[in-house]
C-alpha cells in the first residue's frame, strides 16, 4: 500500500470513528431537559427503580451532592417493602448529615411519603428526596403503589435509577417505569469496575429522559455530572481515539 492509500485509509477510519462517535452522543441525548431545582422553594424528588439497582444509596449521593453547594435536604424512606431499607437509608442520612424523615413500624409507603414532604415542607427545605421501594416488571403491585405515591406527592421529578450492569435487559424495564409514572431523568449507577453501562443508551430511549449523573463507586461522593463524549469513551471502553480506530480497523478488516 502506498503513502496515499495508506493517508485514505487512515482518513477513512477517522471519518468512520466520528460518525459512530457522534451517532451515540446523540442516542445519548434527549429532547427534554432536566429538571432544574430552584432555590427558596420545596423541590420534591421521587426516586424510583429496580430492586438491587442502588437506588438507596444513590439517594443519598444525591443529597450529599446538593448539601455540599448549600441546598436544604430532606430524605425520605417510603421504602417499606425491603428490609432494612429504613435502617439503611437513617443511617446514610447520619452519616452525611442529612435531616431524615420514615417511620420503622408504618406498612403504609404512601401515608409516610405525604408525611414526609410535608414535614420537610413546613421546614421549608428546597429538595426534598422521597425513597420508594425497589421493584420488577412483573410486580404489578409495586407498580401500583409507586403510581400512588406519585399522586399523593406529585413530585417535581422522578429519577430513573438504572444498574448499568444490565444492559440491555435495561430497555423493557425502563420503558415499564416510564409507562406507570412519568420518569423526567435517570441515574446509571455501578459504573464502577468492569460495568460499561451499554443499557444507559436503551434508559434513554425507553424513557425519553435525559442523563444527569452517573454512579462509580460505592462513597456518598462518588457521584458524577453525566457528561456523553466522556460516558460513550468509557462504553466502548477505550481510553483514546487511536484504541477506537484499531476496533473499527478490525471490523472492516478482520483478517488483519
Amino acid at each position: 500500500m502506498g503513502s496515499d492509500d495508506a493517508n485514505a485509509a487512515a482518513n477513512l477510519k477517522r471519518a468512520i470513528l466520528k460518525i459512530v462517535v457522534d451517532e451515540l452522543t446523540k442516542m445519548l441525548g434527549s429532547e427534554n431537559a432536566p429538571y432544574d431545582f430552584v432555590r427558596g422553594k420545596p423541590n420534591v424528588v421521587m426516586f424510583v427503580g429496580l430492586q438491587g439497582s442502588g437506588k438507596t444509596t444513590t439517594c443519598t449521593k444525591l443529597a450529599y451532592n446538593y448539601m455540599k453547594r448549600g441546598w436544604r435536604v430532606g430524605l425520605v424512606c417510603a421504602d417499606t417493602f425491603r428490609a432494612g431499607a429504613f435502617t439503611q437509608l437513617k443511617m446514610n442520612a447520619a452519616k452525611i448529615k442529612c435531616p431524615f424523615f420514615g417511620h420503622q413500624n408504618e406498612t403504609d409507603p404512601v401515608k409516610i411519603a405525604e408525611e414526609g414532604v410535608a414535614f420537610f415542607r413546613e421546614k421549608k427545605y428546597e429538595i426534598i428526596i422521597v425513597d420508594t421501594s425497589g421493584r420488577h416488571k412483573q410486580e404489578q403491585s409495586l407498580f401500583d403503589e409507586m403510581l400512588q405515591v406519585e399522586k399523593t406527592i406529585q413530585p417535581d421529578t422522578s429519577i430513573f435509577v438504572m444498574d448499568g450492569s444490565i444492559g440491555q435487559a435495561c430497555y423493557e424495564q425502563a420503558k415499564a417505569f416510564h409507562d406507570t409514572i412519568k420518569v423526567g431523568q435517570v441515574i446509571v449507577t455501578k459504573l464502577d469496575g468492569h460495568a460499561k453501562g451499554g443499557g444507559a443508551l436503551s434508559a434513554v430511549a425507553a424513557t425519553k429522559s435525559p442523563i444527569i449523573f452517573i454512579g462509580t463507586g460505592e462513597h456518598f461522593d462518588d457521584l458524577e455530572a453525566f457528561e456523553a463524549g466522556s460516558f460513550i469513551k468509557r462504553l466502548l471502553g477505550l481510553g483514546d481515539l487511536q484504541g477506537l480506530m484499531q476496533m473499527v480497523t478490525q471490523k472492516i478488516n478482520p483478517q488483519k
